[in-house]
């Protein structure tokens, strides 16, 4: 008889600081973000020295250094060194991924607790140079006397020595995620002053949030910082409106960094275990991950029509629904990462449309509205900034935290994600 799964508890998180790219992490790595993140949560928990299940962790922008990322940072954080721990990558939505992957072992009896995280730097960046050099560097590697080592190098010109940063574009596109978001926003029709708007109440539920204090055991300092730097108390509708558009520079285009997450870094993680290892431990139970569900979407066109490279949570999130037995509307909290408020908006929208859900997402009636007051009430990823890998746990801490204040209700997560792809998750308490 195969045994019931348990329930999986949250029991808290940590980040450190998000900055925005090139300010104060600039010489900062993944490593050394994610192991800050982790050994601040080993501490507060009094997990020194202590094997637990493990740890599942993660970045988007690697240096080839970072193979083995979440091993070497679980190896720094204090914990056990024979705590297990493993790499994940599924761009933004990546740290959600690693939390939904503890809380099924978790869930199957397989382990008692572990933690799911993410960094990532968009400013500690990997350079590569061309193929012809690296032909010359493994040509003169291969050599076994002095004179093979050093004739390679011969062949050697100085453009061979012109480096190429990561990519931001989709490979099979061209296109970048802000070109795509541009392209959907156009589709759904949805205008620059309803973006703006939804990125000036990013801001200012994000720096109400700093002002209560309701950050203040979430976030742990590293390198002198001690906020997020990027939200912007002070920012207005006027100031968003005077920004010049950042993706289509014609007077067609709508997004501009205003409203679209800035390039940043940062870290963060959650502690996650069963309900009877948090009671014997003495934890506090924030909230239950209950329900998850992944989804991608054909924004190509390889198999028919296509979609909107960042429009997957708007299919995941209805079948997350079916199978929890509720409606879009049974939510008290919507945690809807903001890659850009146009993907935000065209989310909503297509929830809302009924030729969408019943054509697109195969239903008989659109899932319909939500109410706005409940959406990212402390901020998001347009204010408070987006480290690719480390978003997921971000949203799944500060979730968990108000609805513990709050003392019950249910959440909503729903992150997109590059190459076509969404996460997205249920917390209850």
């Amino acid at each position: 008889m195969t045994p019931s799964p348990r329930r999986v508890a949250i029991v808290g998180g940590v980040r450190i600081p998000f900055a925005r790219a090139n300010t104060a992490y600039n010489e900062a790595t993944n490593q050394q973000m994610l192991t800050a993140a982790l050994k601040s949560l080993v501490s507060r928990f009094k997990l020194e020295n202590q094997k637990i299940g493990e740890v599942a962790a993660g970045a988007v922008i690697k240096h080839s250094r970072d193979w083995n990322l979440a091993r070497e940072s679980a190896l720094g954080s204090g914990l056990h060194p024979e705590t297990p721990a493993y790499d994940v990558q599924r761009a933004c939505g990546t740290s959600l991924t690693a939390a939904v992957q503890v809380a099924h072992r978790i869930a199957a009896g397989e382990i008692e607790c572990g933690i799911a995280g993410g960094a990532d730097s968009a400013s500690d960046i990997p350079l590569t140079y061309g193929p012809e050099l690296q032909r010359i560097v493994l040509s003169s590697s291969r050599g076994r006397s002095f004179l093979e080592k050093t004739q390679p190098w011969l062949d050697v010109r100085p453009g061979h020595f012109k480096p190429s940063a990561p990519g931001i574009a989709e490979p099979r596109t061209g296109l970048s995620m802000g070109q795509h978001a541009e392209e959907t926003a156009k589709e759904w029709r949805v205008g620059r002053a309803e973006q703006d708007e939804l990125a000036l109440a990013s801001h200012r539920n994000a720096a109400a949030a700093w002002k209560a204090g309701f950050f203040e055991d979430l976030v742990v300092p590293f390198n002198d910082l001690r906020h997020d730097n990027n939200v912007r108390p002070d920012t207005s509708l006027e100031k968003l409106a005077s920004l010049r558009t950042a993706f289509d520079r014609s007077a067609a285009g709508t997004l501009t960094a205003g409203n679209s997450s800035p390039l940043t870094d940062g870290a963060a993680c959650v502690l996650l275990s069963s309900e009877e290892f948090a009671r014997t431990r003495g934890w506090k139970i924030l909230a239950y991950l209950t329900f998850s569900e992944t989804a991608a979407v054909d924004f190509v066109g390889m198999a028919g029509p296509r979609e909107g490279m960042l429009m997957a949570p708007a299919y995941a999130v209805p079948r997350m629904l079916d199978r929890a037995g509720l409606e879009l509307q049974d939510f008290d909290i919507y945690e809807i990462h903001e890659a850009f408020a146009a993907q935000v908006l065209c989310t909503l929208k297509a929830w809302e449309s009924e030729e969408y859900c019943r054509t697109r997402l195969k239903r008989e009636r659109a899932l319909g509205a939500i109410d706005r007051s409940k959406l990212n009430p402390k901020g998001s990823s347009v204010a408070i900034g987006h480290p690719f890998a480390a978003t997921g746990a971000r949203i799944v801490a500060t979730l968990a935290k108000q609805l513990a204040e709050r003392g019950s209700g249910r959440g909503l997560i729903s992150i997109c994600a590059a190459g076509g792809m969404g996460v997205t998750a249920i917390l209850e308490r």
